[in-house]
């Protein structure tokens, strides 16, 4: 009887760690969805800002930075590349296109690296 437990116990285990994986990763996989979709706004904001559209660059760099915040990741990359956002919406917002775009390739930099 003892023996018929501990095994019914360790199936149960077994299972809970093959559903409990894929919906872990799941979760990851979310946050990874926020910081992509903040790497491709911080790329379009660098993209504008090479042209002088200061007033794009800004558009785009608080969309990256709304879905950076949004990741909910740990991470000293994101962290990095949300210092450099909000550095390039500053100095977009004053007109400085670019050094704004030098902030925005920065924080390109920094999410392409957050895992």
């Amino acid at each position: 009887m003892m023996m018929s437990i501990r095994r019914s116990a360790l199936v149960l285990a077994a299972v809970g760690a093959f559903v409990a994986g894929p919906v872990m990763s799941g979760l990851a996989l979310a946050d990874n969805k926020h910081v992509a979709e903040a790497v491709e706004h911080a790329k379009e904001a660098v993209a504008h800002g090479k042209e002088g559209h200061a007033d794009a660059l800004v558009q785009h760099a608080e969309g990256a930075l709304k879905h950076a915040q949004g990741a909910g990741v740990k991470n000293p990359h994101l962290d990095e590349g949300m210092k450099h956002l909000k550095e390039a919406i500053e100095h977009g917002k004053a007109g400085h296109a670019d050094v704004a775009t030098q902030h925005a390739e920065g924080a390109v930099t920094h999410l392409s690296e957050v895992k």
